[in-house]
Parts: C-alpha cells; structure tokens; sequence
C-alpha cells in the first residue's frame, strides 16, 4: 500500500465521520437500538433466521466438508460465490485474490457507495488432506474449521435470506464478502487486497469481520505482529576433528537467550516468541545452518516496531558474539532474516458508531459486551483508521484450531446470537 493511498482512505474516513450516517450516534444508541430490535421489521426478519435455521445449519456442513487449506481456497470460494449469486446481490464477483463479494444496495447510496462490509473468512488453518467431515452429536458438529469460520459464512447467507423475507431496506450500500488469507501465512491478503486494489477500495467507510461464535465479543482492538524465520549459516564440520570452529547453532542459541532476557510492556501488552525450530545435519557435525521462528505481537504499532528493531539488534550481537568467541578459520557466522508475516496494528475509537451501536445490540439482546483484543481481518482497517470490528457469529463453539473443534447448533442460543449481528450491521447501516 502506497503512503498516498493510505492517506487518501484515512481522509476518506475522517470525511465520513464528520457527518454522515457513520458519525458517532447524536441520539442514545440504546434508544436506537431498541428501537430496531422492537420494529415489526426486525421481527419478522427474526421469524425467517429461525424458520430457516435447519437450512443455516445444513449450510455450516455442506461449506465445513469443502476443504480451504491456506492459500487454496478456491473451491470453497467458489461454492460460495454461488450461494451468493443464489441470494440476489449486485455484482456479485470474484476477485483477483480470490475474495467473493455482492453487495445489497442501500436506497440512499443505490450501491454507488460508500459501503458497509460484513465479512467471514473463507480460508482454514489446516492443511490440505485434513479429513474436513462433519460428524454430530446431538447439537453438536464437530470438524475442523466448522467454527473458525465457516459458521459465520453460513450465518451471511441467513441474514440475507432475512433481510430480504423481511422487506428490510438500508440507506447505505452493504457489500458481503467471503474473504481469502485470514487464518495464519495468508497473513490478512484477502483483506488487504480488498482495502488496496479490490473494485471497492477507497469506498469502504465501514468494517465487521464476524469470526467465531462468542456474541457477546467486540473486537476493537487489532493486535499487530510481525514473525521472521531466521537462518544462521555457518562453515559447518565435524563435531570431533573440527571442533573450535564458529556455529550457527551457538548463535541462534544466544539470541533466544537474549529475547528471552527481554521484559516487554505489559500496558499495551507486547509479546514475543521462539517458535518453531530446526537444522543440521546429523548428530556428529557441526552444523551449517540452522533456524528459527519468532513471533511478536502487540496491541501498539509503536511497541511492535520497537521489539522489532531489539529483535534486530539481538541477532546482530549474537553473530558477533560467536564470531569472537570461536575460530572463523573456515569462515564466519552470518544470519537472514526473512519475514513471513506482519499484520498492522490498530484500533478502533471506543466513541465511534460502530463500537456504540454493536455494544447495544449486544445489550438489547440480553449479552454484556465484552471488549477485548485480537489479530483478525478488522486490523487491516483499523490500521487505516477506518471504523472496525469483529462480532461473532452466535452460539457456543471450542477447540478452534484444533482437529477436534465444535460448535453447538443448538436453536435456541444459536438464533439469539445470531440476532447481535444482524442488529449490529442494520445499525450501522441505517434502516429507512
């Protein structure tokens, strides 16, 4: 993303606050909301989420048994692309990074924009091969990535089969999206392209990412990360006649160390971690090369670039401090660092319409919001500093990223955590 073009989206932002129908709510948003969820409108929307909650649920399986391993979700997307054009969107497409989208057009804006996103994640954590079958007892289905995120998916497609069965009408311009690349080494690519380059960049004035079940969650704080893979490489030998010589595994040894000697601010809270290892080449040589994973995160953008340049400086000081410690007769210990990730940081303002008016949704519909942190696809545009958050999709759920996970389907809580979203996203969007 170029300096220019953030600029102009911030710009954008900033405009749309200062008196459009995202600005912060003038009246009680309480009030507000209360009144949308008491409307004869918002009832009978209600009454097609549950008359179709059978249909929702079979959704959940039919999208869970489609396998979206990072990076080939293709055929998932494109199954979604056709359940999306089944539900009578505009333009509805698929884009260059593989992104789904339609928008339901707002009478004031007739879907020119700007647009109020809600977007689920298409892509899993698990790799391709994993058995994706859904298995169920009782109310509950069990597979892997039937919770994160596939249940949010499915619960787009209710909200538009009631939106519609209810003859709900928005001012503003909904654009629904299935997005790529949000789980892990997709690293947010759905959304950033969709921010970046997509049809709609620069037209997107606000964000929900619905991600997981808990309705009660409002994510409005973006934890930032940044993770290298960090090769060491060295002249290697053998471990008996070569002994003396400079190793690669001594210097990723001391860096470990020092990252570990490292107290981060827990205000905003800062983390590191040596995560994944590996090298060598049998157990009598002196290894030459050997590697290492770090992953660091925080709440602040500004702390995140600072672990980042200790973490720098630690690297640089442990190939030093091997160099001098060992013979460098057959060559020295070098390091490449290269980056395998990085999410921006980033919030959204507590005061802004859609934290207010989501956190009343949440109430109306017998929850206590819960704030908290987390890295999903709103910190993308939370770094832009265009207003969003993350919303779960109702329901309880346990084990995401685990072989094992679930979801309970359960009709009662489940048709009354799907109602937070919905409420939350007509809220924002404005009802005629």
């Amino acid at each position: 993303m170029t300096l220019r073009h953030a600029a102009s989206l911030l710009a954008l932002a900033a405009a749309l606050s200062g008196g459009s129908a995202f600005a912060a709510p003038k009246a009680d948003p309480q009030k507000t909301v209360s009144k949308l969820v008491t409307s004869p409108a918002f009832k009978k929307a209600v009454a097609k989420l549950d008359a179709d909650y059978d249909r929702t649920v079979a959704d959940i399986v039919t999208l869970t048994q489609i396998p979206a391993p990072p990076f080939k979700e293709e055929a998932r997307a494109k199954a979604y692309l056709e359940m999306l054009k089944a539900h009578g969107l505009s333009n509805v497409e698929m884009d260059a990074e593989g992104n789904v989208m339609g928008v339901r057009a707002g009478t004031a804006t007739k879907g020119k924009g700007p647009f109020v996103v809600i977007a689920a994640h298409l892509d899993t954590v698990f790799p391709e091969g994993t058995d994706v079958t859904v298995k169920r007892e009782g109310t509950k289905l069990m597979a892997p990535g039937v919770g994160d995120d596939t249940r949010s998916l499915a619960t787009l497609l209710a909200y538009l089969r009631a939106l519609d069965a209810a003859g709900v009408k928005t001012r503003s311009d909904i654009l629904f999206v299935g997005n790529v690349g949000e789980e892990g080494p997709g690293d947010l690519r759905g959304v950033r392209h969709l921010f970046d380059a997509g049809p709609y960049k620069g037209r997107i004035s606000a964000f929900f990412s619905m991600d997981g079940s808990d309705p009660s969650r409002i994510v409005d704080k973006g934890v930032g990360s940044k993770r290298y893979r960090v090769t060491f490489k060295g002249p290697g030998g053998h471990s008996y006649g070569a002994f003396g010589i400079v190793s690669p595994m001594a210097a990723l040894a001391h860096a470990v160390t020092d990252l570990y000697a490292v107290q981060p601010p827990k205000d905003p809270k800062t983390t590191y971690s040596a995560s994944v290892t590996g090298g060598g080449t049998s157990v009598n040589s002196i290894p030459n090369s050997a590697f290492m994973e770090f992953d660091m995160r925080s709440e602040s953008a500004a702390e995140l670039a600072k672990l980042d340049a200790t973490l720098v400086g630690i690297l640089d000081k442990a190939v030093a401090t091997e160099n001098a410690a060992r013979s460098t007769v057959a060559g020295k210990v070098s390091y490449e660092a290269k980056v395998i990730g990085e999410r921006p940081a980033g919030q959204t303002d507590p005061k802004s319409d859609i934290v207010v008016l989501t956190a009343a949704a949440i109430s109306a519909l017998g929850f206590e919001p819960q704030h908290g942190d987390s890295s999903t696809d709103a910190n993308l545009p939370m770094s832009l500093g265009i207003p969003a958050v993350t919303i779960g999709a109702g329901g309880k759920a346990g084990r995401a990223h685990a072989l094992d996970e679930w979801i309970d389907v359960e009709k009662t809580e489940g048709l009354k955590g799907m109602q937070v979203g919905l409420a939350a996203l007509l809220a924002v969007a404005g009802v005629d």
